[in-house]
């Protein structure tokens, strides 16, 4: 039988247009769909992202020249405002009402702000304090306006997108994928590009960040034409016009999901994930620097080539993972696939904790445990889409754009937070900021060395055996393909009614 193709009954206008209507015509999800608007988009979404959070604080120190006190102040004010934008951007999102959906015409909006405010970091016409209000309208700009749009509205859309819980596997996979894939251009690529070519040149950075920007814009333009809002459109069509203006208040959503056990196992979890990481992430050059023995490379200056293998040693077995976790997830559930995977992950932390200064079991200790964070991972978004379900099984309304504007708000928090936290665990400990790398782990002193190790090594591995307890916890698959379909039931039922009305 013919596949059919429908499209939501509304009248023409700004959304059907040849440049804003929506390339995914069928009812169910395919190949085009999933590669330009769950990988191709967020790769050229998060792309600069991704940079900044390897090399913006050494433009801003190194080519900039900005006082680090006024970094160290414009990021923790920018912290608060990035929390307020994000949960504001989820109200918003869960208010929009049009043909192209309530998550879809944000990231629309979101290829030009983001764009835009990347070139603006890196076109900086003045100096001294007209310099510093620049960079801090440009920053906020990006994080706390450009960036809250889109990464809030894309986490929405594998929500809102189908019922099919093993087409939103793949969906959340190739989005986490991206999300991988840029980390690893921040962390692997873009540096050596800024070692040899863009150096302290404000105008080549500029060039190179002008592209990225172009890149951009193309890449989630692209993720708007290929992506539809298929729950989006069953719910709108199970609704009169009257009620389609009037959104769920914010209490009743808070109480919705706050009410929820599921709700707080996946959120816990993700924060628990997302923060260890981000502790992981911002000690790493640390650890190499100054507790692996870097004499492997032959000097202890190396830790450049320890930094690069212990990046390739991570990034390798997420890879890799993508080829087995969906199949996995699909046969025998996301929850149990996702707890095995905590346990393997534990016992990675395990052997690099137990493999001290020792390049060797530390890489392998590594490497075991980004295979074991693998499949949570990648089906965070999609576990989280199947309790959004599960919630509007129970209570009546969708609460997609609160919960991912939470998620989205762990997401960007974790590394300004964490990178506080670290720096203050520093100062505690009595870290020698003057201290010579040449002399490699002689130069720090053993607190200061296992407050290091603890940071990049042992927080994620406790997180992630406190996750892998708290998934136990997850029992909303086994309901839900029936509360799935009670769920289409209700809004066909529903939508001669609306007609009517």
């Amino acid at each position: 039988m013919a596949e059919k193709a429908t499209a939501p009954q509304k009248s023409k206008g700004l959304w059907e247009s040849p440049f804003t209507s929506s390339l995914a015509k069928r009812d169910r999800v395919t190949p085009p769909e999933v590669i330009f608007g769950y990988f191709l988009g967020p790769f050229g979404g998060l792309l600069a992202s991704g940079i900044f959070t390897s090399q913006l604080q050494n433009y801003f120190t190194d080519v900039l020249r900005l006082d680090l006190s006024f970094l160290t102040a414009l990021q923790l004010v920018s912290t608060v405002l990035i929390v307020i934008a994000n949960l504001m951007v989820g109200q918003l999102i869960e208010r929009t009402h049009c043909l192209a959906g309530k998550a879809r015409p944000w990231i629309l909006l979101s290829a030009l702000t983001l764009a835009v405010s990347t070139v603006l970091m890196f076109f900086v016409p003045f100096e001294g304090m007209a310099r510093m209000v620049w960079i801090a309208i440009a920053f906020n700009l990006y994080y706390s306006v450009a960036y809250p749009i889109y990464n809030t509205a894309n986490s929405t859309l594998v929500a809102v997108s189908t019922r099919d819980t093993e087409k939103r596997g793949t969906m959340a996979s190739f989005t986490n994928i991206a999300g991988f894939g840029v980390m690893g251009a921040g962390t692997m690529v873009f540096p050596i590009l800024v070692s040899f070519f863009l150096k302290e040149d404000q105008n080549l950075w500029l060039l190179a960040m002008s592209a990225i920007a172009l890149f951009t814009l193309i890449t989630v333009y692209l993720q708007f034409r290929f992506t539809r809002e298929r729950i989006t459109e069953e719910v709108s069509a199970s609704q009169t016009e009257g009620e389609q203006k009037e959104a769920p208040s914010l209490a009743r959503q808070l109480s919705s999901v706050t009410h929820e056990p599921m709700w707080w196992v996946i959120i816990v979890a993700y924060l628990l994930y997302q923060f260890s990481g981000a502790f992981k992430n911002g000690s790493m050059v640390y650890f190499c620097k100054w507790v692996l023995d870097n004499s492997y490379f032959g000097t202890a200056e190396a830790w450049g080539a320890s930094q690069s293998l212990l990046s390739i040693m991570g990034a390798l077995p997420m890879a890799a993972a993508i080829l087995f976790v969906i199949p996995l997830c699909n046969k025998f559930g996301k929850q149990r696939v996702c707890i095995v995977g905590m346990i393997v992950g534990v016992i990675g932390g395990i052997i690099a904790g137990l493999g001290g200064s020792s390049i060797v079991p530390v890489a392998a200790g590594v490497a075991i445990k980004c295979l074991g964070s693998a499949p949570l991972g990648y089906m965070i978004l999609a576990m989280l889409a199947d309790v959004i379900d599960h919630i509007e099984y129970k209570n009546h309304i969708r609460t997609d754009g609160l919960t991912m504007s939470i998620y989205s708000c762990i997401a960007v928090a974790a590394t300004p937070i964490c990178n506080a936290v670290f720096s203050g665990i520093l100062a505690g400990v009595g870290y020698d900021q003057a201290a010579n790398v040449a002399l490699g782990v002689a130069a720090q002193t053993a607190a200061a060395q296992t407050a290091i190790a603890s940071c990049y090594i042992w927080v994620e591995t406790v997180a992630f055996a406190i996750c892998g307890v708290l998934l136990l916890f997850f029992t909303v698959e086994k309901n839900l393909p029936a509360e799935q379909a009670a769920l289409k039931e209700r809004n066909e039922g529903a939508a001669p009614e609306a007609e009517r009305a």
